[in-house]
């Protein structure tokens, strides 16, 4: 068994998320119907997209990062513990005795619950597992036991469907990207933030009437607000807070105007790489939603995706890259903070995404709640550090220089990893039952008023959504 776990995981790790994924659709499609032919061409589609996406966001991630680290060097800042990257937690993850378990545990648990109805959602993003296994890496570390951990990975597992299957329409109808779901946790984790923060800035006399959103910026402004050049704006504004003192003003001139039209670059390509998985994703929905059909009338199946699919928005873009600054700054001036961000400051943009639905895009409302969430975060990761420092070390993770204790943005940041440890080590297995008891209870809840909490997720009620198309009929019409 343990040969056959270590092979799947090395395969796993060989062939990398952009080479899986479209071997894991192919498969499917067929499973579920599609022609070969199809299914293929959906699957080489599919890899291509995210060949593309990852190309763009390698290189928004690429640029921000060496912003993120100007400012910081500026500065002058120094911490403790230190940010070393979401690659450098999947790669604890993975490498820990929970991570060798991982894939077959996600996967038992999603055929499970699809079984039982309590999901719609089809996880197809295996590489990302690692999520689930880090949190079981914590659960490992606090209680010294591996049935922890994997109890605790099945868990967050479940819970990364519930979230999914939660946003899933108003991902839909904001995103324009049909029959998919997004159960990645490092995204959702940010929706109950972001409900209770709408519904407080609602009843805040002027914060309720700021709409700062790309539309209105572009209305208003024309092309100086389109997506494109505000991208080019933002970065430029970033380039000067970072490199306004790199040397001479040719160095200078130089960083500035590469980081404006780096990002420039990326308002404009991500969205048609996203188009482009929209062309590969078809087919797959018709088949799964046919498939479906045909076995249990009218029930839906969707595929869950990385939340890659997400960042393309300009509204995500933007007030990813505005927060990038407030979260140097919130490094700062939090009391009693030990946290120093480097690594992980580029993958705002995955912290954010989610809230543009709920927000309706308004950028104001996104930064505002992208703070409040990275302010909670730091306390979070000054809480998990001790764990996530041991797990690394269990893993045979180096250590960086100087680093008394590590974290990350993704998963160290998150408050359902803290949640779940919180409880396994202050009541021990009656923890374990009481956060499986609270996540069944909270499918059951989802599952007898879908619709409403659909709509406090951002979802438009059917008609709202009809309402656009029934005009423009009209009007083509008349």
């Amino acid at each position: 068994m343990d040969a056959f776990l270590t092979g799947l995981k090395s395969a796993v790790d060989t062939l990398g998320a952009t080479v899986l994924l479209p071997v894991v659709i192919f498969i499917i499609a067929v499973v579920l119907g599609a022609k070969v032919g199809r299914a293929f061409r959906a699957a080489v589609t599919i890899g291509v997209a995210f060949i593309g996406i990852n190309l763009v966001l390698g290189l928004m991630l690429g640029s921000i990062g060496d912003v993120a680290k100007a400012i910081v060097t500026n500065t002058g800042i120094q911490r403790d513990i230190v940010d070393v990257g979401w690659p450098s937690a999947a790669a604890i993850a993975f490498g820990s005795s929970v991570g060798l378990w991982v894939i077959p545990i996600g996967i038992a648990v999603n055929i499970a619950l699809l079984l039982l109805r309590l999901t719609r959602t089809l996880n197809v993003d295996v590489w990302n597992f690692w999520h689930f296994a880090f949190v079981g890496s914590l659960a490992t570390a606090a209680t010294g036991s591996l049935g922890y951990g994997l109890a605790v990975a099945a868990l967050v597992a479940a819970l990364a469907l519930l979230f999914a299957d939660w946003s899933a329409r108003a991902v839909q109808q904001f995103y324009g990207i049909p029959g998919v779901s997004v159960p990645h946790l490092a995204s959702a984790q940010i929706l109950p933030i972001a409900i209770v923060l709408n519904w407080v800035m609602d009843r805040i006399p002027g914060i309720n009437k700021i709409n700062i959103s790309t539309e209105t910026i572009e209305k208003r402004f024309g092309v100086f607000g389109e997506p494109v050049v505000l991208g080019l704006i933002i970065g430029l504004v970033l380039g000067l807070i970072a490199y306004y003192n790199a040397g001479d003003f040719g160095t200078v001139l130089s960083k500035v105007l590469t980081t404006g039209m780096t990002l420039a670059a990326v308002m404009l390509l991500l969205p048609r790489m996203v188009k482009v998985l929209m062309e590969g994703l078809l087919p797959v929905s018709d088949a799964a939603q046919e498939f479906v059909r045909k076995r249990t009338g009218d029930r839906e199946l969707l595929v869950g995706l990385d939340s890659a699919i997400l960042i393309g928005h300009p509204a995500a873009i933007s007030s990813s890259l505005i927060l990038v600054p407030i979260a140097i700054v919130l490094s700062i001036i939090l009391p009693g903070n030990r946290v120093i961000l480097f690594a992980d400051l580029a993958v705002i943009p995955f912290i954010v995404a989610m809230t543009a639905p709920l927000l309706k895009g308004n950028v104001f409302r996104m930064v505002i709640v992208g703070t409040v969430t990275l302010a909670l975060g730091f306390y979070v990761a000054n809480a998990l550090a001790p764990l996530f420092t041991s797990a690394a070390v269990s893993s045979g993770f180096e250590m960086p220089a100087n680093a008394v204790q590590i974290t990350s943005v993704v998963d160290g940041f998150l408050w359902i990893p803290y949640v779940i440890i919180e409880a396994i080590q202050g009541l021990a297995i009656a923890g374990l039952v009481l956060l499986a008891a609270v996540i069944a209870l909270l499918f059951v809840l989802y599952r007898r008023n879908s619709a409403a909490w659909e709509r406090a997720a951002g979802a438009e009620d059917e008609a709202e959504e009809a309402a656009p198309a029934i005009r423009a009929k009209a009007s083509a019409s008349a």
